[in-house]
């Protein structure tokens, strides 16, 4: 049985905050995006090895990552005729690899 004194009482979800996190989590539900994301985990990647990686087109990448931009999952940047790709913050990061913990142990 639980210790009720040590669960952090959470209120209520706002309906714009239950959105966006389901929104989050929207973006989370695709096994290419988070291939994307587990690639990233280590840190900042070229869109163009990221291509190779995948075995995806060019533009099935991009499509990806517009996506996983617009969620704010992941940021970029341009050197050149290259981009680069990096997690946006480091809680991205910790929820990929809680979600994967679990995913491997339950």
């Amino acid at each position: 049985m639980r210790n009720h004194a040590t669960i952090h009482e959470t209120p209520p979800l706002s309906p714009d905050l239950a959105t966006d996190l389901a929104d989050l989590f929207e973006a989370l539900s695709d096994p290419t995006r988070l291939a994307i994301i587990s690639m990233l985990v280590s840190g900042e990647m070229g869109v163009g090895d990221m291509v190779e990686r995948l075995g995806l087109s060019k533009s099935a990448v991009s499509h990806q990552l517009r996506g996983l931009h617009d969620k704010r999952i992941i940021r970029s940047r341009k050197e050149g005729r290259c981009v680069y790709v990096s997690l946006d913050d480091q809680h991205v990061r910790d929820l990929f690899l809680r979600g994967l913990e679990h995913v491997k142990h339950g």
